[in-house]
């Protein structure tokens, strides 16, 4: 998988996170558990790969200003 696209993916998830955590706290309504079930197996690897996805965010980021 090219770096690029890595990315890529990256931001779509921090987006999906930002905005599930913003359905959350406005209408308190979970996103990705309304269509994938409350703590099923699907709603957890979202979760991680959310996370994931921040940490590579703010590692690129931190390399970056080298």
């Amino acid at each position: 998988m090219k770096k690029g696209t890595l990315s890529t993916i990256a931001v779509v998830l921090v987006i999906v996170g930002g905005l599930n955590w913003g359905l959350v706290g406005l209408l308190e309504w979970n996103l990705v558990e309304a269509i994938f079930g409350i703590s099923t197996v699907i709603t957890k690897i979202i979760y991680d790969l959310v996370g994931l996805s921040a940490i590579y965010m703010v590692y690129t980021s931190m390399s970056k200003g080298e």
